[in-house]
């Protein structure tokens, strides 16, 4: 499946570089570009920031200039967080990628520029793209990490592709108790609490009805009564190792 092309702008901190890398990964993004990337390439410590996410690096390609990195690109966003006075589209992220995916879908090929680390893109750099992408962040500080701007259009390009489907759901794969292993549990709870002497005995039946009710709405499982049973077993062992008159 194709996706969108990443491409930085003279990045200067490897960290960030490698940080990109891992936010590509997290998201399915694997193309990296780097436009004359500051102080040379490859730089030391970006392998440690990507956490494992080496395989977007070894395969990223370096550029000397802009329009070399773009050239075989079909469709160019631009993120920037200031209005550039430019007569583009100014879309926000998740409208960005979908466009991008209903592109990409056309076969056609789609990158999204970042720029520097202190001053973004330059207009120049900016005029090259077909569309403006900014984020929705806060006014009072809007200046975003370089791969967390990378790691929200991830985000959104994932959501946009479809592929936005939670790794796990979190629904009790235990087998549920059966009657006989509740009515069990039911009778254990109902005896030592009446040891305890936790209601008087006019009242055992109404409470123990009420307590019944409550274990049933909780759906437990095999593995539930167990723990609940055990639980059991202990209070009462440490009751009666506890000398008469202890709390």
């Amino acid at each position: 499946m194709s996706v969108p092309v990443v491409i930085l702008v003279e990045p200067q901190l490897a960290e960030n570089i490698g940080m990109t890398a891992r936010a590509m990964a997290n998201f399915g993004l694997s193309e990296l570009r780097l436009v004359a990337p500051r102080n040379g390439w490859p730089k030391k410590g970006m392998r440690e920031a990507a956490s494992g996410a080496t395989h977007v690096l070894d395969a990223a390609k370096v550029y000397a200039t802009l329009p070399e990195a773009v050239a075989d690109l079909n469709v160019l966003f631009a993120t920037t967080a200031r209005e550039r006075g430019q007569m583009k589209r100014v879309l926000l992220p998740d409208v960005a990628m979908a466009e991008a995916n209903v592109r990409i879908a056309n076969s056609d090929k789609v990158g999204v520029m970042f720029g520097r680390e202190r001053i973004g893109l330059l207009n120049d750099e900016v005029s090259l793209a077909d569309a403006i992408v900014t984020f929705p962040v806060s006014e009072e500080f809007p200046s975003l990490n370089l791969a967390q701007a990378v790691l929200l259009v991830g985000y959104e390009w994932r959501r946009a592709a479809g592929l936005a489907q939670a790794p796990f759901t979190g629904e009790i794969r235990a087998q549920q108790a059966t009657r006989e292993a509740l009515l069990s549990l039911f009778e254990t709870l109902e005896a030592t609490l009446a040891r305890a002497g936790f209601y008087p005995p006019e009242k055992r039946e109404s409470i123990a009805r009420n307590m019944r009710d409550r274990l049933h709405r909780m759906s437990l499982t095999e593995q539930d009564v167990r723990t609940f049973r055990g639980a059991l077993k202990a209070l009462e062992r440490g009751a009666r190792r506890r000398p008469d008159g202890a709390a």
